[in-house]
């Protein structure tokens, strides 16, 4: 009886034995838990956004009469191109004129006059405040035909600067004062393209910069200009700053009010990176697991961005550094791992 147990005592013994054993081979109790890693990698880093930005002419006003009167020529075409100097429309001036004919009438009576009184003033037949008094006459009817001579030019209003005429709003006889618009003028010869950027991008953007711009309306068509001012203020709400290019436009394609988009880059140079998998998340802390010769280490890190598929790793490794990116729930610091494949980043 008793060498009957000690023979069953001894089979099942045996049995465990040959059950770990078969576990340890299948990677059950007591074997290392398999794992993957890749290496901590430099990369360059370049951020990218698209700025939005609206087209307006290099010059743009309304042309608008400075005086009331009839419209008496109309002396341009829809969409003509005037220069600087051309007349575009002419107002009624008769009573204008006759106004600057009798400003003049009177200046020529006043001077002579006050020439004659002059010419007795030594003979002291006319005292010294009468002859001042004439003299004064003189410059108030110099400055009435100044008047009427700037009344006379209002009726003739000019194109301020070389650009394309707009629409005509007004017709031969109709009555225009200072409120009404009588046609645009663009200069469109070149572009000023506005739009904003965030402030990050500030140490990017700087006078005379190229940029490349591109409009729905040319979708195959790239446009180059180059940036002519920076505002000196931020938005205090977007925290953008507003930026001004100057686009060439021979061919008159671009038009005033049209919706134009703007890539711009900034290079932040080589940072070191991680897949984004690795990193094991712990609070307000991020860890990682770092394979050293089989053993892994629970290592603290700093992160920076993320950006698709890796996170920055601002400090708590360095290149080359392996790390588990696969398995890290069966990996406690310290413990023994096998590693089944290495990947590189």
């Amino acid at each position: 009886m008793h060498i009957r147990l000690m023979i069953l005592v001894a089979i099942a013994l045996v049995a465990a034995c040959s059950e770990e054993t078969a576990q340890s081979a299948r990677g059950g109790w007591g074997a290392a838990p398999k794992i993957v890693t890749a290496a901590a990698a430099l990369r360059p880093m370049i951020d990218e956004i698209q700025a939005l930005g609206t087209a307006r002419a290099n010059e743009s006003i309304e042309i608008r009469p400075r005086i009331a009167s009839l419209v008496d020529r109309v002396a341009f075409e829809e969409g003509q191109m005037v220069q600087k100097g051309d007349l575009l429309v002419e107002l009624e001036n008769s009573e204008i004129k006759a106004g600057l004919a009798l400003a003049k009438a009177s200046l020529s009576e006043s001077r002579s006059l006050y020439d004659r009184s002059k010419s007795l003033a030594s003979s002291q037949a006319i005292s010294a405040s009468n002859l001042e008094t004439l003299l004064a006459k003189v410059l108030v009817d110099e400055a009435q035909v100044q008047a009427a001579q700037a009344r006379l030019a209002n009726t003739r209003i000019i194109a301020p600067f070389a650009g394309r005429v707009g629409l005509r709003r007004v017709s031969p006889g109709g009555l225009v004062s200072s409120q009404d618009v009588i046609t645009t003028l663009d200069d469109v010869r070149k572009i000023k393209l506005d739009f904003s950027v965030p402030e990050t991008f500030l140490t990017v953007v700087k006078e005379g910069m190229q940029i490349r711009a591109r409009s729905v309306v040319f979708p195959d068509r790239v446009f180059e200009g180059t940036i002519t001012s920076i505002d000196t203020r931020l938005d205090p709400v977007s925290r953008a700053v507003q930026i001004r290019a100057l686009i060439p436009n021979d061919d008159g394609g671009l038009k005033p009010g049209m919706f134009m988009t703007v890539d711009l880059q900034r290079d932040r140079g080589e940072v070191l990176v991680v897949l984004e998998q690795a990193i094991v998340p712990e609070g307000t802390l991020q860890f990682v697991y770092v394979v050293n010769e089989g053993v892994a280490e629970k290592r603290q890190v700093v992160i920076g961005r993320r950006i698709p598929g890796f996170v920055v790793i601002r400090d708590g490794l360095k290149p080359g550094e392996r790390v588990i990116t696969e398995g890290t729930a069966k990996v406690r610091d310290g413990s023994q791992v096998e590693d089944l494949r290495n990947a590189d980043i």
